[in-house]
């Protein structure tokens, strides 16, 4: 029977109550999967805990990293190789050890799903509505621009025409330029004056019901976690990486497909809501041990992890800026933290 507190270093704990069970529960839940998708994992520990510090570690650190996860040397290896012939990362040698950073195209979409992830909900709503109606040769293609467009945040109505209540065609313009096919669409904006039919509007194009039971699940799973540390349980450093990574992988493969339609068109008591509130004090309270495990284990080449830069600092609102603790440090209740803390891939 594996011991999640075997992920840190030995240390000499303090008095406190045990790691709490929802923690094994969640990698036990997270090695269940088949298949296992080292990719993706190995891409929210660059996006969530590398890029903020300095976007490059040696293969070595992030296998250390990836053990406690169930993922082997062998399919970290794999996996990273996979991910630098995607175009995400590249490699520089020294000797028979070998450091990845990510490329620039893969910086960029890094940055473009952080302000998505940790990004605050969006405000009021006037009304507006941005509509692309795409021509018949762009519509007819399957697959891709589809989902792109979903990504974006676009609700598909019907083939041919995809509607968007957050942006201006400006806005829509620009974001649609990079796209194959979308560019040629013909961008309209207008208004309903109808807030029930605007809700009707949203039912056609977007599936809140499915996003809502993803949404469901996370907090079941993650809840647990968030109770036991408020009743006193304790987390060594290690573990809380391990929270604090599956928290955000989990959050972010429902939150990357999640429209982030405005309150307004959403239905009463979204979940939605509710995850993004739990995700943003559950990531405060183990992110600066996480930070001191990142310092303690993972490393450049030639030298150590620089401290996370202030972009890491401004998730969820804002972060308390402290120390990281050191990887033989154990977070409690008592840990300090502020409860309101400062937005695709894999």
């Amino acid at each position: 029977m594996f011991s999640v507190s075997q992920f840190a270093p030995p240390m000499k704990r303090a008095p406190s109550a045990p790691v709490p069970a929802a923690v094994p529960a969640l990698l036990r839940r997270w090695r269940a999967q088949r298949p296992l998708r080292a990719g993706s994992l190995l891409v929210t520990i660059f996006g969530d805990a590398i890029a903020p510090r300095g976007a490059a570690v040696t293969l070595g650190s992030l296998i250390r990293l990836a053990t406690p996860f169930g993922l082997t040397e062998r399919l970290v290896r794999t996996s990273v190789a996979r991910l630098a012939r995607d175009g995400w990362l590249t490699a520089r040698r020294s000797g028979r050890r070998s450091e990845y950073r990510l490329t620039r195209g893969g910086a960029e979409r890094f940055a473009e799903a952080t302000r998505r992830i940790y990004g605050q909900s969006p405000g009021a709503w006037d009304g507006r509505w941005t509509l692309l109606l795409m021509p018949p040769r762009s519509a007819s293609r399957r697959g891709r621009p589809s989902e792109d467009l979903k990504w974006l945040g676009f609700g598909r109505l019907n083939p041919s025409l995809y509607a968007h209540p957050g942006c201006t065609p400006g806005e829509a313009r620009r974001w649609l330029g990079n796209l194959p096919g979308a560019a040629d669409g013909l961008l309209l904006e207008g208004r309903s004056g109808d807030l029930a039919g605007d809700r009707r509007l949203v039912s056609y194009g977007w599936d809140l019901e499915d996003l809502a039971r993803r949404y469901r699940r996370f907090v079941a799973a993650f809840a647990p976690v968030e109770s036991a540390l408020r009743a006193g349980a304790a987390l060594p450093a290690g573990t809380a990486f391990v929270v604090r990574t599956l928290l955000i992988h989990e959050y972010r493969k429902i939150h990357l497909q999640d429209p982030l339609l405005p309150p307004a068109l959403l239905p009463p008591g979204w979940v939605g809501s509710a995850a993004y509130e739990l995700c943003r004090r559950l990531y405060a309270r183990v992110f600066a041990p996480a930070e001191g495990y990142l310092s303690a284990t993972a490393r450049r080449l030639h030298r150590p992890l620089p401290s996370a830069n202030s972009a890491a600092y401004a998730r969820f609102g804002g972060l308390v800026r402290t120390e990281p603790r050191s990887a033989r440090s154990t977070l409690g209740a008592a840990a300090p933290h502020r409860s309101a803390c400062v937005e695709r891939a894999g």
